[in-house]
């Protein structure tokens, strides 16, 4: 049936932004003739429960985040619009410790409303899908969160039981659609009924993801050939228009069955006028995607129709805009803009804030924001050693240490049943707070003990997410041999040579775990921190081994890594997109959050895989924050002497290779 909504009605906060500034009309609005409108389509994707402008984990407010944020770009762009809808593309539900706590602590009870649904019930949404990450806490949580809601949701890929023979006849877990009918007023100030039909679709890789709390329980459909079933029946039952929210990113433009990021050949499907897209954390139209077949950055469009993607937490609100016209009784799309509007922007090096929050969104979820930070600053789990990055760049360190040991965790339980499970799987991460420009506190420092949620973004500074690549001992030989640029070549008899190459960010210093191995610093480094090949003939790897024989240059291996560097961050050699075979629906920080969780007490003890080769009657100095001298004589794999003061508040430190 359809549902009836007053576009007008809708235009909840506009007095609140109007009052202070002059509004501009969309030219749509603006020049629309008689049976002419202006339909302007608003989106939210990937909230991932950010309400507040605020990082949990790190413990203070964040400028770039927070549906309180965007929700005052809600309140200007419906003002610029005669006729506006707002919709939500999913992931909403998990994401930050918000969503972590009411799961996993609080509970929903039947007639509990989400935070994050009492902040989008504020808003007056019209629609929204589900994304993967609605599936994490289980079919039974996600179903007393959606019952919360003043919207309906809609999936037409997620079937209860066994899929059906074809599409149609599944028995879906939510309807696959919704027809809005609404009321647009013309450029003549006329007003029209329009049938707005809206058909939602999550990644079919949720059976994977969440495979214990859906196998046996739900099937997946592939996205394209869902649309393919039920866009004709949206139209046979009178809508004018239909409009994709479509939780999947923007990939090829060449379909294959089950596609994890399916727009383009979503967006092609005959009967779709518009797409609403995400999953993949970016925004579109964007420079991001420059180069993609399928797509016109230029004006917006993706297969031709026009189609958007807001960023996530908050950070963009999507708007598409369509000027329609009526013509032999039904609307028609005749010209349409889109854009990913921000609500912050850097400048030096800062987020600094276009907007400010809305204060009725951040009241609707005050009490559960005020429970979360207590929730994030008590303890999760212990550790059972220091967890500290004051000796990251010179010996097997804790800090990367537990990273490791968490992604290797994780991505062997993702893979498992998989065509690559039974592989060996290693984990390359970095240290991130390493001092440097952050000056000589910049290091992760976390005593023995209690260890909270907080904690975790002194280990992990970085939103990325989780990502597994098949790559062969000989790509593993080669990114060694790129971190190891970070030193310095030291010439063998030197007396307190500098060490670290201050140039080489240390977040490109990856340790991988899993194999052992020695770096000869008597070598130059063969690549520079861009990547470029300089020593083709060094080789500053040494006596690398797996499982205690040498490493084979054929042998297989997964690698847990994360977004950046398997994107191409820091420019690795050989570590290239085609090798990416699981793009995981967490954050690292999620991951290693509930990895602590999962093992109560953690041992992040280093386990000295790597060192440097000896070289006698050298030394060697290098720079770390004084706080590290408490730690200096537990260092596994090197001994490390005091050398006194260094420069800028730093301490200075030896170490005889």
């Amino acid at each position: 049936m359809p549902r009836p909504i007053d576009l007008g009605r809708r235009r909840l906060l506009q007095a609140g932004a109007a009052a202070g500034a002059l509004i501009a009309l969309h030219p749509f609005s603006a020049r629309a003739a008689a049976n002419q409108a202006h339909l302007r389509v608003m989106s939210t994707t990937d909230l991932h429960v950010h309400v507040f402008p605020y990082d949990y984990y790190a413990d203070r407010p964040n400028d770039s985040m927070g549906l309180a944020r965007t929700a005052a770009l809600v309140e200007g762009i419906r003002a610029e619009a005669t006729n506006a809808i707002l919709v939500d593309n999913g992931d909403f539900l998990q994401g930050n410790p918000m969503g972590d706590y009411i799961a996993y602590e609080r509970g929903m009870k039947e007639g509990d409303v989400h935070p994050v649904i009492k902040a989008m019930n504020v808003l007056g949404y019209a629609c929204s899908t589900l994304g993967n990450h609605e599936f994490n806490y289980g079919l039974g949580f996600m179903d007393k969160v959606l019952a919360g809601a003043n919207f309906p949701f809609v999936c037409a890929n997620v079937a209860r039981g066994k899929l059906a023979a074809e599409a149609r006849a599944d028995d879906l877990w939510l309807p696959p659609y919704v027809i809005v009918e609404a009321q647009v007023t013309d450029g003549a100030g006329e007003a029209h009924a329009l049938k707005l039909g809206l058909i939602g679709f999550t990644p079919p890789q949720i059976m994977s993801w969440d495979k214990r709390h859906l196998e046996g329980n739900v099937e997946t459909r592939d996205i394209v050939e869902a649309a393919r079933a039920w866009v004709p029946q949206i139209r046979e039952e009178g809508a004018d228009l239909v409009i994709a929210l479509a939780h999947t990113g923007i990939g090829s433009d060449a379909y294959a069955p089950m596609m994890e990021n399916a727009a383009i050949p979503l967006a092609a499907v005959e009967g779709i006028d518009a797409i609403v897209t995400g999953h993949s954390h970016l925004d579109f139209p964007g420079s991001k995607y420059e180069g993609f077949g399928g797509l016109d950055v230029a004006r917006g469009t993706i297969s031709g129709k026009p189609g958007v993607m807001a960023g996530f937490w908050g950070s963009h609100m999507g708007l598409i805009d369509l000027m329609i016209e009526r013509e032999g009784g039904q609307w028609r799309v005749v010209s349409a803009t889109t854009e990913a509007r921000p609500i912050y922007e850097r400048v030096e090096r800062k987020n600094v804030p276009l907007v400010e929050s809305v204060a009725a969104v951040e009241e609707a979820a005050r009490e559960d924001h005020e429970a979360t930070l207590a929730y994030v600053r008590r303890p999760v789990g212990e550790t059972s050693a220091p967890l500290h990055s004051y000796f990251a760049l010179v010996a097997d360190d804790p800090s990367v240490q537990i990273v490791s040991n968490a992604q290797t965790w994780y991505v062997e339980q993702m893979l498992a049943g998989s065509e690559h499970a039974g592989l060996p799987i290693l984990s390359a991460a970095a240290p991130f707070k390493a001092g440097g420009r952050g000056g000589p506190e910049y290091y992760t420092e976390v005593e023995t003990g209690p260890i909270a949620i907080k904690n975790v973004a002194d280990l992990y500074l970085y939103p990325n997410t989780a990502r597994a690549m098949l790559i062969s001992g000989a790509d593993v030989k080669e990114w060694l041999e790129m971190s190891a640029g970070i030193f310095n070549q030291v010439e063998p008899g030197a007396a307190d040579a500098p060490l670290i190459n201050p140039g080489f960010p240390s977040y490109n210093f990856d340790v991988i775990d899993g194999v052992s191995y020695r770096i000869d610093l008597s070598q130059p480094a063969k690549y520079d921190r861009d990547g470029a090949v300089v020593n083709p003939d060094a080789s500053r790897i040494a006596d690398l081994t797996f499982q205690g024989a040498p490493l084979d240059p054929e042998a297989k291996f997964v690698i847990a890594t994360n977004n950046y560097r398997a994107g191409g961050g820091g420019n690795f050699p050989g570590v290239t997109e085609d090798k990416i075979i699981f793009v995981a629906p967490d954050t690292n920080r999620d991951v290693i959050v509930r990895y602590i969780v999962d093992q109560g007490t953690i041992n992040p003890s280093a386990d000295a895989n790597w060192s440097f080769a000896p070289m006698a009657g050298t030394t060697v100095v290098f720079d770390t924050g004084p706080g590290g001298r408490k730690y200096a004589g537990s260092v596994e794999g090197v001994r490390i002497e005091d050398a006194g003061e260094g420069a800028d508040g730093f301490a200075r430190y030896r170490i005889t290779l």
